[in-house]
């Protein structure tokens, strides 16, 4: 699609959350939370999924912080039958987003060798419900232009564009084009 240099961020939002669709986890892999030390694994997973930000260490910790308790509710994490974490996505939270609270879909990943599956759906699927169990009523997020898989996703799950000005219009055609 697009170019790295042709990337644009962009935002969507899903205005309730009734009918999240439901997808179960195919065995044998298997959906857990985080446990204490995850911070390497989820590091691991996006330093091999995300071409376009560069993940550190200090990602982690900028994002998420070091609630483990608010980790051990949000962050999920989709196993392969050895207990090894290929994917994770985190249900965050942004209490003035628009001045308004919003649960927040944050880091959706799949390692490389696993994506084209279909595994990102039971992953986004625990991870909405959670969101609707710790009494959200809203979701937002956050992706980029050449995301054109993810986008998609999101697109089944409910998430529709949100256009805030003229470069978010522009920048949703481009993406219209390759959908």
């Amino acid at each position: 699609m697009a170019s790295h240099t042709d990337l644009a961020h962009v935002l969507m939002v899903r205005d309730d959350l009734a009918g999240l669709p439901d997808y179960p986890v195919p065995g044998p892999c298997q959906l857990r939370w985080f446990h204490p030390g995850d911070e390497q694994a989820w590091t691991e997973i996006m330093r091999a999924a995300d071409r376009y930000n560069e993940i550190t260490g200090e990602v982690f910790e900028r994002e998420f912080g070091s609630d483990e308790e608010a980790l051990s509710q949000r962050q999920c994490y989709l196993c392969d039958p050895d207990g090894r974490p290929i994917g994770t996505s985190t249900g965050w939270f942004n209490d003035h987003y628009p001045g308004q609270p919003y649960g927040r879909i944050h880091w959706v990943a799949i390692i490389p060798e696993r994506q084209g599956r279909g595994l990102a759906k039971p992953l986004l699927s625990a991870t909405c419900k959670r969101l609707r169990e710790l009494g959200h009523t809203k979701l937002y997020l956050t992706t980029e232009t050449p995301r054109v898989a993810a986008i998609a996703l999101y697109l089944k799950f409910g998430f529709r564009p949100e256009i805030r000005d003229e470069a978010d219009r522009r920048a949703w055609e481009n993406v219209a084009k390759h959908l």
